[in-house]
């Protein structure tokens, strides 16, 4: 099935409760801001990506759990684009994580997983680590890609 025409569609205003967004930020000059501070080291996103998300609610100022939370990615016009990759394989990095951790394989083992599909216990172990119930997935890998800002560059 597919989406509805956008030019058909009305526009929703959804309201996302701000504890279920986890905020990254990258200005022109390639620097990290995230959750509203700044952040030297982009290999600690992982980790604290994996917090959040990991959440289930027990902090009130994180997220309620996998399914509702998302990571938002914002940039610049003048971010470079090894940057933006270092940032987003951190973000995917984090989730892959996740998803092989529930499954008890590596990261490395789960992407293989990822990759054939076609195999009936690759597919198993996939739905279980993306917690495929009932058609729905409770363990999304909800990033935000925003459009870049126009400050820089």
């Amino acid at each position: 099935m597919l989406p509805p025409d956008p030019d058909q569609m009305e526009q929703l205003d959804i309201k996302i409760p701000e504890r279920n967004l986890f905020k990254i930020q990258v200005n022109s000059a390639d620097k990290l801001l995230v959750e509203g501070e700044p952040l030297e080291d982009v290999s600690k996103i992982k980790s604290m990506i994996k917090e959040f998300v990991l959440n289930n609610g027990r902090d009130p100022e994180s997220s309620d759990s996998p399914k509702d939370a998302i990571v938002s990615f914002k940039t610049d016009r003048g971010t470079s684009q090894d940057r933006f990759i270092e940032v987003l394989d951190q973000i995917q990095g984090a989730y892959y994580d996740m998803y092989a951790e529930r499954v008890g394989v590596t990261n490395k083992r789960w992407r293989e997983i990822a990759n054939d599909l076609s195999d009936p216990e690759n597919r198993r172990l996939y739905d279980l680590g993306r917690g495929l119930k009932n058609g729905q997935l409770e363990f999304p890998m909800n990033i935000s890609i925003a459009e870049p800002s126009k400050i820089g560059g």
